[in-house]
């Protein structure tokens, strides 16, 4: 394949584009669920009258259910497509968020939580795989990042949310800031169906014909289209030069064997593709992005700001700088590479969490208002923002969407996704009660140390992926772990009945 290897792939497809970018619409109502909740937290707390350990399960069961979400989305979208599973998962967005808006109780509030997490779930493994299995290795960073720039984009609006409707009294400002994400949910849900099907799922259910209109949609020439068809169909272990538009497949193609092969009895190599996204996706978290994104008023107010506009205000700047440095990070992706960029964001990030434990530190030993301190802390909490979404935030979803075998990818993301979800629980759910034991100064610090051992753990397991087809990734790995003969063996394998 190497001869033939993607025609004018510097070209960029528009259609392409656009169909990760619909895809990608469903991270906006997640990031807006998160920042719109920092703020609306505050007048929950007021109106319900709930206590802390409350707000802290408030904050970390949408995560919890997003474990759920996640781990169910893999069989469904091997089961019915990945442009089902999106809508499906819209459907369970617009429900959790109608049940959030109306919210009477607590009790109510928790179960449109609920619902919304196992949205969220879905929404986080299927937008990130759809958009790997439709581009090409020159532009697969750039569309395969797009979910989490979206969801950034969402976080700022749900910031924004909070500062305008925070102006509305205290009944039905929390509730219209969490009951009109219902709205795009609706609207996503009938624009997904005008998309096509991933060109890699309908190999796999043996669908060549579908499968080859829509490769020729999303490529630049006829060349192009008939030379990523054959790498999908030799991946999928059948003849490169079959021209039938139905063939039945000689193993199970919805899923089935796939868990044993993940977690059971993996290959050598399926093991290091599975350690290196459990990692990424584990240290995603553990660094501290939710604490700031979801405590970040907590955070300022720490720091020595005092109104509730001015929080709500400095709260915005966390997402707008959350959001022009992802899509930056867009545009670094497919030039200076994966590896470069996390190591790079890593090593920000160590330094802007020190910097921000140090300032914290200060303002809570200090008797009176250190102005230099609250400043450094507004500043360092922005720089932590930058750095993580310049590298760490975009790349968890490229890599973990690009190293999995086509066969087991769907359900390997989603074992990631599900370890994700468990990290954002974990933090979102114990921060308060953390900087409550050992300073909020003192855990950024912890934040900090975490964040040292993320820097080694991606410059010791993960290889760079940038410009290889998503076969020519497998194969990265499959070389590093056996000789070329055994690793020609293991791909042939994996093409046989289980």
């Amino acid at each position: 394949m190497e001869d033939g290897k993607r025609v004018n792939q510097a070209r960029f497809n528009k259609y392409a584009c656009a169909c990760a970018i619909v895809a990608s619409m469903i991270s906006i109502i997640f990031g807006y669920d998160t920042g719109v909740m920092s703020g609306a937290m505050i007048f929950i707390k007021e109106d319900l009258k709930i206590n802390d350990i409350q707000v802290e399960v408030l904050a970390g069961i949408l995560n919890l259910c997003a474990l759920v979400g996640s781990l169910a989305a893999g069989r469904t979208s091997d089961y019915i497509g990945r442009r089902y599973t999106i809508v499906l998962a819209s459907i369970i967005f617009l429900l959790g968020a109608l049940l959030m808006g109306y919210g009477p109780s607590y009790a109510i509030l928790m179960t449109g939580r609920c619902t919304a997490g196992v949205g969220v779930g879905f929404a986080l493994m299927i937008a990130p795989v759809y958009s790997a299995e439709i581009s090409d290795s020159s532009s697969r960073g750039f569309l395969t990042s797009l979910p989490e720039l979206c969801i950034s984009i969402g976080i700022l609006l749900g910031y924004l949310s909070n500062y305008c409707f925070g102006k509305l009294t205290l009944r039905f400002g929390w509730r219209i800031m969490l009951g009109i994400a219902a709205v795009p949910s609706l609207a996503l849900a009938f624009g997904v169906l005008k998309m096509p099907e991933s060109p890699r799922w309908l190999v796999m259910q043996g669908r060549l014909g579908d499968a080859k209109k829509v490769m020729l949609q999303v490529s630049n020439s006829e060349e192009e289209a008939e030379a990523r068809f054959q790498e999908i169909k030799v991946a999928a272990g059948i003849d490169e030069n079959c021209q039938e538009d139905v063939v039945k497949l000689p193993r199970k193609t919805r899923g089935e064997g796939v868990w044993k092969e993940l977690l059971v009895r993996p290959s050598p190599s399926v093991r290091w593709i599975l350690i290196a996204a459990i990692g990424i996706h584990f240290f995603e978290h553990a660094t501290g992005i939710e604490a700031v994104v979801l405590y970040s008023p907590r955070i300022f107010k720490k720091a020595g700001i005092t109104d509730k506009d001015k929080l709500l205000l400095a709260t915005v700047g966390v997402g707008l700088t959350k959001a022009i440095f992802i899509l930056t990070a867009t545009f670094f992706l497919d030039k200076v590479g994966r590896r470069r960029l996390l190591l790079i964001s890593t090593g920000g990030m160590i330094l802007a969490l020190s910097g921000l434990g140090f300032c914290l530190t200060m303002v809570e030993r200090s008797e009176e208002k250190l102005l230099w301190a609250l400043s450094l802390s507004i500043v360092a909490t922005y720089l932590y923002v930058a750095f993580f979404s310049i590298g760490l935030g975009p790349i968890t979803w490229v890599y973990t969407s690009e190293i999995f075998p086509l066969k087991l990818r769907a359900q390997g993301v989603a074992i990631a996704v599900a370890v994700n979800r468990v990290m954002n629980a974990t933090v979102s759910m114990s921060f308060i009660s953390i900087y409550k034991a050992i300073t909020i100064g003192g855990s950024f610090f912890m934040f900090a140390g975490i964040a040292v051992l993320a820097w080694v753990f991606f410059y010791s397991f993960l290889p760079e992926t940038m410009g290889k087809s998503l076969e020519e990734v497998e194969m990265l790995f499959i070389k590093s772990t056996a000789p070329r003969k055994e690793a020609y063996i293991e791909v042939q394998q994996r093409s046989n009945v289980q």
